[in-house]
């Protein structure tokens, strides 16, 4: 059941993300909320990953915020506030050959859906940043821009950054050359290059522009040990 979506785009130089939301949901009498967002859908290389998070209202972590207007160490402490405070929380991948397989929105659904299997309580209604989950049982209400209203999806965003960013940068040893470390996977100009000087891993989303295999095949037929 989706309760609506709701579109309410902050002032400039406003910080709205409060618990406001949270409470409307509890005054219908609802116990357990849990905030969805994902991190990597624009990305060439990697999983997409999605987080969910239950906030103990009692014990919410200052600072939190919308990941993208933090730094990275902001980032990474928060998440761990967040994950020490959190009544639960849960973090998932689907790997870039299923994007391949079903388009990366599919994919950030099922990444969604596995984060809220994954919690150790059971939500009984979700605030999802920008649309709604399809195939999930679980009242939601869908929000524009979610992560800088809602502290839920504020804190889901945090955790799913942190952790796909930490992914990312761990196999940077693995696959060298493509700049992963400053990129996170995206498409940045030094990662376009590479790609274009050694062509995609087995890793890149070879249905994405700028990775797609078609467009190497002459360089992956020189090593094509991985398709």
């Amino acid at each position: 059941m989706v309760l609506g979506v709701r579109d309410s785009s902050p002032q400039k130089g406003t910080n709205l993300c409060s618990l406001r939301l949270e409470r409307s949901v509890l005054k219908l009498g609802y116990r357990f909320i849990a905030g969805i967002d994902e991190v990597g859908r624009g990305a060439l290389f990697g999983p997409v990953c999605a987080a969910a998070v239950i906030l103990n209202a009692k014990k919410v972590p200052k600072g939190i915020n919308d990941s993208k207007k933090l730094t990275p160490k902001q980032r990474e402490l928060l998440a761990e506030n967040i994950k020490e405070s959190a009544l639960a929380y849960s973090i998932a991948f689907v790997e870039a050959k299923i994007v391949d397989e079903i388009n990366i929105l599919q994919a950030t659904f099922e990444a969604m859906r596995k984060a809220i299997d994954g919690l150790t309580s059971s939500p009984d209604f979700l605030l999802c940043d920008g649309m709604p989950i399809p195939n999930c049982d679980i009242p939601m209400r869908a929000i524009v821009k979610g992560d800088t209203l809602s502290m839920s999806i504020a804190a889901a965003s945090i955790l799913a950054k942190v952790e796909r960013d930490f992914l990312i940068c761990s196999l940077a040893t693995e696959f060298p050359g493509y700049d992963l470390v400053n990129n996170k996977g995206y498409g940045t100009e030094r990662h376009l290059q590479a790609l274009a000087q050694l062509g995609p891993t087995e890793l890149h989303r070879h249905t994405f522009r700028g990775a797609r295999i078609e467009d190497f095949s002459e360089l992956i037929s020189k090593d094509s040990e991985w398709l």
